[in-house]
């Protein structure tokens, strides 16, 4: 008789897409609603995007209790340093405080992989990914999740981001008008759901400009 023996992990995994571009003077971070654990959907109304100041935005796949705890641990130490500093955060300094929460937790990770938009002190776009213990880059555009597989490749032919040892450095941002972001988000999307089950129902998409921060809804696959 062969013994069995039950295994158990702190861990999950729900699934989803982020993705995120820069502009000039813009910012579009994006994510499905979808939120599965295997080949079940427990949900087919849920945001992975969140706001952490004015001009920070957090898109998060992986497991969502984790990414709960994430955001609410950001929202605390936020709080804190308005308090102290009687301003909001600027989204690179955001940046820096997420990958130091991350990396705080690399022996027991946050099992949630990000991606943060929004406006820097200048006002132009800037997107920063992560992986799950606090390595950051800021980049034009970014992808995290079930789904970033499919859309990166899309989005490195579409956009063409200039190498990092390039030098003298080139400009992260992307030189697609704002439209024609959103429009190459959705596009993203709709293809990505084609292929991925844990991406789809319908997409959430996040606009920061500089006059405040709109919300657009697209519908995806539900199948």
């Amino acid at each position: 008789m062969t013994k069995q023996q039950a295994t158990w992990s702190p861990y999950d995994f729900n699934g989803g897409t982020c993705v995120a571009i820069a502009g000039t003077d813009y910012c579009v971070i994006a994510a499905d609603t979808r939120m599965s654990t295997g080949y079940s959907i427990l949900t087919r109304d849920y945001s992975k995007i969140c706001k952490l100041a004015e001009k920070s935005v957090l898109a998060s796949s992986g497991f969502q209790a984790d990414v709960r705890a994430l955001q609410k641990q950001l929202a605390a130490k936020h709080l804190i340093y308005q308090h102290q500093h009687n301003k909001q955060m600027s989204c690179p300094g955001m940046a820096q405080l997420l990958s130091n929460t991350l990396y705080y937790k690399r022996f027991f990770p946050y099992y949630a992989f990000n991606v943060l938009g929004g406006l820097d002190s200048d006002g132009k776009g800037c997107v920063f990914t992560y992986d799950a213990v606090g390595s950051y880059e800021r980049v034009g555009y970014s992808s995290q999740g079930s789904g970033a597989k499919l859309i990166m490749p899309f989005l490195d032919n579409q956009l063409k981001s200039p190498s990092p040892l390039l030098l003298p450095a080139k400009d992260a941002v992307t030189p697609l008008s704002e439209i024609e972001a959103i429009d190459l988000v959705k596009t993203a999307f709709a293809s990505a759901t084609e292929r991925d089950i844990y991406t789809g129902d319908k997409l959430e998409i996040l606009i920061l400009n500089k006059e405040g921060i709109r919300q657009e809804y697209m519908e995806l696959r539900k199948d």
